[in-house]
């Protein structure tokens, strides 16, 4: 929980995973509202505001860097269009001049960057790519799924017997599907992770996001998903990149997660699509908690798998020394505009 949410918390200098970056040196990503007042939006490293003030006016726009208050506004063209332009150009000068590792593993994919915290209406301040989206630390969003079987009746219970395992109110015996991540991505090659697992993408429904997801990772039908599928509610948690990332170290990811569960039935294997996955396990949860102490998960899977496990009852006070914590980092508060603000 700690390596996921590894941002101090205010009062704090630095945490045990905060260790790859000095975030005293960070640099404030401000969006001037139209009163005037100005509001955090990102948390940028040193080494990307220079590169920024390296790029010609004419590509990037105007920039406001204020060094001894660390703060910095930027594309703050008047429309959404001209700001994401702007963005867009930046992000493809830095791929073009291999400015920055992260760009590498560019995906033709624009994430929203949030000007406002309305329910029903949040506006887009400016689309980014989603391989650049770290560099501008700014919130991410994306959606994760638990999917897990319950033992079978007649396997867990026996005649004129009602105490058993496949109560409704019982999930220590569930088994969860757990894929290995490919050998050959670009962030955390090889890993464990979630059952199904996405970002959300700019104009994206969370829901739709994940039936898109469950078919291009999993297989899993469409009409399976939106029967079954149900939503479980947010994790938001500061993460700070080491090399697994596959970029630069000690960038900012505020992130938030729409969670979901979906009891598969025993008949329904998700089989690896779109070459993201290498395969998938069904797990008991003892094998889950064995692979997580050996620190096999994807840091943040690892973390929708514990907000799982106390939802249902499988990690509690009396089992886990550190469950206040874990309960308060699972939802944690950020300084950033968006929708998970009101989720």
């Amino acid at each position: 929980m700690r390596q996921a949410d590894a941002f101090p918390y205010p009062g704090e200098t630095e945490t045990p995973f905060s260790t790859t970056v000095d975030t005293t040196r960070l640099i404030t990503l401000l969006h001037r509202n139209p009163d005037g007042t100005d509001q955090t939006i990102g948390l940028l490293l040193p080494q990307v505001v220079e590169a920024l003030l390296e790029v010609p006016e004419e590509i990037r726009g105007s920039v406001n860097y204020d060094a001894p208050a660390r703060t910095l506004r930027a594309f703050e063209q008047p429309t959404e269009p001209e700001r994401s332009a702007a963005v867009a150009a930046v992000m493809q000068r830095w791929r073009e001049q291999k400015t920055f590792a992260l760009l590498n593993g560019w995906r033709d994919e624009l994430w929203p960057v949030y000007a406002t915290s309305d329910p029903k209406a949040p506006e887009v301040l400016y689309s980014v790519e989603r391989a650049g989206a770290g560099l501008l630390g700014v919130m991410r969003y994306g959606v994760h799924m638990t999917g897990y079987v319950r033992p079978s009746s007649s396997s867990s219970t026996t005649a004129g017997n009602d105490d058993n395992d496949n109560d409704d109110d019982n999930y220590n015996n569930v088994k969860i599907w757990v894929p290995r991540r490919a050998v050959d991505k670009s962030t955390y090659p090889s890993m464990l992770d979630n059952t199904v697992a996405g970002g959300l993408m700019t104009g994206e429904e969370p829901f739709e996001c994940m039936v898109r997801e469950a078919d291009e990772e999993a297989s899993l039908p469409e009409a399976l998903m939106r029967e079954k599928c149900k939503f479980a509610g947010t994790v938001t948690y500061i993460y700070i990149t080491d090399e697994r990332a596959g970029g630069e170290k000690g960038l900012i990811y505020p992130e938030t997660q729409w969670v979901y569960d979906l009891e598969l039935p025993a008949d329904v294997v998700p089989t690896p699509k779109d070459g993201e996955v290498a395969e998938f396990f069904l797990w008991t949860v003892a094998e889950i908690q064995e692979a997580l102490a050996r620190g096999e998960f994807k840091p943040n899977c690892a973390l929708i798998l514990l907000d799982f496990f106390v939802r249902k009852g499988i990690l509690t006070k009396e089992n886990e020394t550190h469950y206040d914590e874990i309960v308060r980092r699972l939802h944690r508060e950020v300084p950033f505009p968006g929708p998970h603000q009101v989720v």
